[in-house]
């Protein structure tokens, strides 16, 4: 479902998730006074949420009050916003910057639908700072890495580079940075030095 105050926003939200094979949008939504009632009727898996939709203390309340309790991805202009550590607490599932491109807009949402925190790298250097990014860690710590994170993992610990990396796995770099980010998530790791340590002691790579 998206919800985006702006009709140029929000049919383009609509395009991106509807171009993906697996995602469908069962709605979308203008009116902040109606977000909630139509979360209910149509009970989806994953909303997303323009942060020009409403303001943060309005995109808070939708959490809540919704009884199918959908994963939320925000799209936000400033990921250091002080209203973002409420949102973990709350307990919104992504946070992306208004730019994202709609490959980490696809990825954010197959990540939170699958019940992870997805957080872009500048969001978790800024909650990393606040004790509330324990609990967001904590909601995903007993989520394996995908074999494809571990490929990932393994070529941080030999020092390669974004670039590099999408390159070896024919994927884009910002791809490439979710899975870090969901990495470090996971982990609970801040750095890709902490991120490999761990994974090296839970015997996830061998170094």
């Amino acid at each position: 479902m998206v919800l985006a105050a702006n009709p140029i926003i929000r049919s383009g939200l609509e395009s991106i998730i509807t171009a993906h094979p697996e995602l469908e949008v069962v709605g979308v939504s203008a009116a902040p006074a109606t977000a909630v009632e139509l979360i209910e009727q149509l009970g989806p898996d994953v909303v997303l949420v323009d942060e020009g939709f409403a303001d943060g203390e309005t995109l808070l309340s939708l959490v809540p009050e919704t009884t199918s309790k959908p994963s939320i991805v925000a799209l936000v202009d400033d990921l250091e916003a002080g209203w973002l550590t409420e949102a973990l607490r709350a307990g919104v599932r992504g946070i992306l910057p208004r730019d994202a491109e709609a490959e980490e807009i696809i990825a954010a949402v197959i990540a939170a639908q699958a019940g992870l925190v997805v957080l872009h790298p500048e969001a978790v250097e800024f909650l990393s700072r606040h004790s509330v990014v324990t609990r967001s860690l904590k909601l995903a710590e007993k989520q394996p890495l995908t074999p494809r994170e571990i490929e990932v993992l393994e070529m941080l610990a030999a020092g390669v580079g974004n670039k590099i990396i999408a390159k070896r796995l024919s994927i884009s770099e910002h791809t490439v940075k979710f899975h870090i980010s969901s990495i470090f998530t996971k982990l609970g790791a801040s750095s890709r030095t902490e991120a490999v340590t761990l994974g090296a002691r839970q015997g996830l790579i061998a170094l």
